[in-house]
């Protein structure tokens, strides 16, 4: 089983910003997320796995739910083999636990958590406002 790592959480003031690394121990950046589509997830209190952005192993455009478009961005870092959540303009209803997560294949299809083949244990967000 191939598990990503996330890390970065912390407690941040509402309005400011937080970078989110999501790596995958023991592969090469293009042998990873250049093959295989990621999402970034959060649990949300009361709705429960919420997708927040998604991009194909393309890497040809990135999506993100309207609630953190314009806010959000999922840069890469070639060198250090991560990809990136880039949290910025954050809201209290930010706060919560942020999940990197992989398909088997390139393609991000709609979002079935199920459907995601691989995992990390997820980075906890605070934002006090």
């Amino acid at each position: 089983d191939v598990r990503l790592v996330e890390s970065g959480g912390d407690l941040v003031p509402a309005g400011g910003s937080l970078r989110l690394p999501c790596a995958v121990p023991g592969f090469g950046f293009t042998g990873r997320f250049s093959e295989h589509a990621t999402r970034w997830v959060r649990h949300a209190p009361g709705v429960g796995l919420e997708w927040i952005s998604a991009i194909d192993g393309s890497r040809s455009k990135a999506s993100y739910i309207e609630a953190v478009r314009g806010r959000f961005t999922i840069p890469r870092d070639n060198a250090k083999n991560k990809l990136y959540l880039q949290k910025d303009s954050m809201r209290p209803e930010d706060a919560t636990k942020y999940y990197c997560a992989q398909y088997s294949g390139s393609i991000c299809y709609d979002f079935i958590p199920t459907d995601l083949a691989s995992w990390g244990q997820g980075t906890q967000v605070a934002v006090s406002s």
